[in-house]
């Protein structure tokens, strides 16, 4: 396996507000999942008909919530697990240039 090369001082701070904006982003949509799921479960407990009708859109947009989750802490920009797959693909390619083949 081999180790990247160190980043410079930009790449670094552009890589981190790139990181800490996708997770600030993640943040305010669970903020605004939590106060609009809330608000339509008090419509529909105590509101029109007295039925549990906001059970689906919450789980809906609560799938939502758990894929941006996992896009942004398990396979974010800068994590582990994709810039091993980068380097990765970086080496097939750079072998398969190497042998003349085409990508």
């Amino acid at each position: 396996m081999q180790t990247s090369t160190p980043m410079s001082p930009k790449e670094l701070d552009r890589l981190a507000r790139k990181r800490a904006g996708a997770k600030l982003g993640w943040y305010l949509h669970a903020a605004l999942f939590l106060s609009v799921n809330l608000l339509i479960f008090a419509i529909s407990e105590y509101g029109w008909g007295h039925r549990s009708w906001s059970v689906k859109p919450m789980l809906g947009w609560g799938l939502g919530l758990v894929l941006h989750g996992a896009s942004v802490w398990l396979a974010g920009a800068g994590s582990d697990l994709r810039e091993r797959m980068v380097q990765k693909e970086r080496d097939h390619l750079q072998r398969q240039q190497g042998s003349g083949n085409p990508p």
